[in-house]
């Protein structure tokens, strides 16, 4: 455990003092756009900041390198081609956050970062079936693992709409896979020591690492060029742990846990992943395209309820922790029913906390009437 807190204390030092630069270096670069109609900032600011989060990310990773307990870790290459592949995902990044980039051009980039990490051995080789596992062949495992890798990327980067907002969920899942797979590991009798989990620990500082810069009011965006990085990393959790789990047919462990190294980044993200739908639907329907921006998020739902940009963050926040750790609560203890009651307890609260403002608007435009009918009723004349 002192590895893996070393190793997370590196990546959010080193990504906290790499972003001042990487600001002033955006700011000479020209990668400061307008403000848009749909944005919530009044102010232009700096975008690019994923360039920090990947100095913090390679630093961490090589630094483990040498680590005594952590060397085993690197028996394969599949850190090189996380590397590589987080390059290309930079590279595409700078440009569209600089001059802009089509839709279609990007899908290419994504894709080949992703076959990148396929190619390194980053892919998925079974999936959980109940009372069993379902083995994949070569292709349709690397197709299934392209999918999943540019799927997450776009959501953690269609999740990237107010200040921190990206940074904050990616940590959240990071933090809740870690735990899942430490724990499941000794269950399991793995080492503790092992890719995925140093691969989630590192994630987890570099956001937090940034988080310090880019919560509201934020003073760099991560932009393109870390949205996607953050999903390609988280990814690569997923996957990894699916491919190492249970290589010797071991099922021993007990419910969500057999479906939670899939599951786990899409219900973290399952709200931005609900706002896309809605937002496709909504669109078509009024006969757009659904590439057509407009101001009917989820974001800017809760700051027109009368939310601050702050709370509207840590409220996404709360729903992003209750349903991750809820998930590796369920798969790690033998209490379900315990689990369920408290999730359903704190996800009542975080609906009372979404609802407050408009609670709050209500009951003072009562008062406001009540005063009102007095005053009246106050100054009328004596009945004759």
């Amino acid at each position: 455990m002192r590895e893996y807190a070393l190793t997370f204390v590196i990546a959010v030092a080193v990504t906290y003092l790499l972003t001042p630069f990487v600001r002033r270096s955006a700011i000479a670069f020209g990668a400061v756009p307008p403000v848009r109609d749909r944005d919530v900032h009044t102010e232009p600011i700096p975008r690019m900041g994923g360039i920090a989060i990947y100095g913090g990310f390679a630093a961490a990773l090589l630094i483990s390198y040498r680590l005594p307990h952590l060397q085993d870790v690197f028996i394969y290459n599949t850190w090189r081609g996380l590397l590589l592949a987080g390059g290309v995902i930079l590279v595409i990044g700078i440009i569209d956050d600089r001059w802009g980039m089509g839709p279609i051009p990007k899908l290419a980039g994504q894709t080949l970062a992703a076959g990148i990490m396929v190619w390194s051995g980053v892919q998925m080789l079974w999936l959980p079936v109940p009372g069993t596992q379902l083995s994949l062949g070569p292709w349709l495992g690397a197709l299934i693992s392209i999918l999943l890798i540019v799927v997450t990327i776009n959501a953690v980067n269609f999740a990237d709409g107010l200040d921190g907002l990206a940074a904050g969920i990616v940590a959240i899942s990071s933090f809740a896979f870690f735990a899942y797979y430490y724990v499941a590991a000794v269950d399991q009798g793995f080492e503790r020591q092992s890719y995925p989990a140093m691969i989630a620990i590192i994630l987890a500082g570099v956001c937090i690492g940034f988080l310090l810069h880019n919560f509201n009011p934020a003073r760099v965006f991560m932009g393109d060029t870390g949205a996607m990085l953050l999903g390609l990393l988280l990814t690569s959790i997923t996957i990894t742990v699916t491919g190492q789990f249970y290589p010797d047919g071991r099922t021993s462990v007990h419910g969500v846990a057999l479906f939670l190294p899939v599951a786990l980044p899409l219900l973290v993200i399952a709200l931005p992943l609900a706002d896309l739908v809605l937002a496709v639907v909504r669109r078509t329907m009024a006969g757009k395209s659904p590439f057509a921006p407009d101001k009917k998020h989820l974001h800017h739902r809760l700051l027109e309820l009368g939310h601050s940009h702050a709370r509207a963050v840590l409220l996404m926040y709360l729903w992003a922790a209750i349903i991750a750790f809820a998930s590796v609560s369920l798969s790690i203890f033998d209490t379900p029913l315990v689990v369920l009651t408290v999730t359903l307890l704190v996800a009542a609260c975080a609906v009372g906390l979404i609802t407050l403002p408009r609670l709050r608007r209500r009951a003072r435009a009562r008062a406001r009437a009540s005063g009102g009918r007095k005053s009246a009723a106050a100054g009328a004349p004596p009945p004759s």
